[in-house]
């Protein structure tokens, strides 16, 4: 046996040095969960109804753990399609040893030890062991839905919710006494998504409906989208996250926007440049009612979507064939928040770039437009997202806030997640910080005698930034 200095995952797992170690063991560890952006069912939480096996729970609408099984040679059926769960549950254990340095594995271990108090490696050997131990686990009335999030801590969640939702599920969850805050999203994507002009204008009738509001034109379009973010508001939603893909910035003014509007419900077809303007004109008016209700807003930007059409057409969006696209962003963020900030309707936004490559210059955006007089941190770059939200990336992200802004002002992590075992990934966010500011006072680039400084850091960024920045 080669000797090793340390065991895989012990109490100490990432976290190098003494002080690491102190600021996370007594300081990160005991700090509530705000997770304020993620895509868990607000359905599955009212109904708390127990899960089916380990596969639903684990397996079920998780990308990650499908792109590897695809990498790993195994067959859609096992993955997305009619195979059993017992089947499927073995097929991700064959893989899991195949997962050595991707954050798979440790999330793997993590969610079998704090969820389910199992500490054997996953593999084809011990599968058996582990889906007849973990599905015994979740006919305890704590492996619920309510359950896991009060194991893990959770003081807030904040769901991810189309304008036309009637957010049902968030009032049963309010009035059934849950002490735990569930609360919706503002997301208005499809506002925008007008490309394929048959699902927009279904779109529009959906939106007709929910709204009551005959959408005729733009001025009416905007009515119905402004009642819809009026309902959002008295159902308790405070944040609004804007999915962009390829950021939209080009001039316009509101006469051309509504001409464009116009032609588009005429079914003209629009340039790719007249696009462009539509959506800047349609983008500035949300964030324009994010901004005089007083919400934040988040503004995810970067991924190509739906890159294999083959698959596409086959499983549809959301199954793992998203990728990272390498757009040119800066000019036009900046463009999108001067002219917000133009008119004093900047809300508090947060920044999140899917390439990595972007990291140091939208650290630096933030920058420009951080206001005193609104709150500290007033634009944020997000966490790292999706593909970073792993050790190198979350440490790029980290290193590149702390050069350009003040990591001081963070407001940490989040799970972006469907599953509800997704909460260790804040433990995991939670390990690297603290190695990161621990061997910063292990090597004196921070003074020991500032420990009383850095502890509240830590617990700032893991729990008290989000609660005083989002105010829930």
């Amino acid at each position: 046996m080669i000797p090793v200095s340390k065991q895989f995952m012990d109490e100490n797992f990432l976290l190098d040095t003494p002080a690491a170690r102190h600021l996370y063991h007594n300081h990160a560890a005991k700090m509530p969960i705000i997770d304020y952006h993620c895509h868990l069912s607000p359905k599955m939480i009212a109904e708390d109804k127990p899960f089916r096996s380990i596969t639903e729970l684990w397996l079920g609408d998780d990308h990650y753990k499908w792109r590897a099984m695809r990498a790993n040679g195994v067959d859609e059926r096992y993955i997305t399609g009619d195979a059993s769960d017992e089947e499927k549950f073995l097929k991700w254990a064959q893989t899991v040893p195949y997962t050595f340095r991707n954050p798979l594995y440790h999330w793997t271990h993590l969610e079998l030890r704090t969820a389910f108090g199992i500490d054997t490696l996953l593999n084809e050997d011990t599968w058996q062991y582990i889906y007849k131990r973990s599905n015994e686990r979740l006919k305890d009335p704590d492996m619920t839905p309510r359950g896991l999030m009060r194991k893990y801590g959770v003081e807030a969640v904040c769901t991810t919710d189309d304008p036309v939702d009637t957010l049902e599920y968030h009032k049963a969850i309010a009035d059934s006494g849950f002490e735990i805050k569930v609360l919706p999203t503002w997301r208005p994507d499809k506002v925008l998504a007008f490309d394929n002009l048959a699902d927009y204008k279904a779109y529009l009738a959906a939106l007709e409906s929910a709204s009551g509001v005959e959408i005729k034109d733009y001025a009416t379009l905007l009515e119905a989208v402004q009642k819809r973010h009026d309902f959002f508001h008295e159902s308790g939603c405070r944040l609004a996250d804007h999915g962009l893909g390829e950021v939209p910035y080009r001039a316009y003014t509101p006469e051309e926007a509504a001409a464009l509007f116009g032609r588009l419900l005429d079914g003209e077809t629009l340039s790719a440049e007249e696009k462009e303007q539509l959506r800047t004109a349609l983008l500035l008016e949300l964030c324009r009612m994010n901004a005089r209700r007083g919400w934040a807003q988040q503004m995810h930007f970067g991924p190509l979507r739906n890159v294999n059409s083959r698959a596409w057409n086959k499983l549809g969006p959301d199954t793992g064939f998203d990728t990272i696209g390498d757009w040119k962003g800066a000019e036009k963020i900046a463009g999108l928040l001067n002219a917000l900030d133009s008119e004093n309707l900047l809300a508090k936004t947060i920044l999140y770039n899917l390439n990595p490559a972007d990291n140091v210059w939208v650290a630096a955006m933030t920058g420009n437009f951080q206001d005193g007089s609104t709150c500290p941190g007033k634009i944020q770059m997000g966490s790292g997202w999706w593909f970073n939200d792993q050790i190198t990336g979350m440490e790029d992200q980290m290193n590149a806030l702390s050069t350009q802004g003040l990591l001081s002002r963070f407001v940490g992590m989040l799970t972006d997640s469907r599953s509800f075992l997704s909460y260790p990934r804040h433990e995991y966010f939670r390990r690297v910080l603290c190695n990161l500011v621990g061997n910063d006072l292990d090597r004196g680039l921070i003074p020991m005698a500032e420990l009383p400084r850095a502890e509240r850091m830590i617990e700032d960024i893991c729990y008290y930034n989000a609660k005083n920045y989002f105010n829930f």
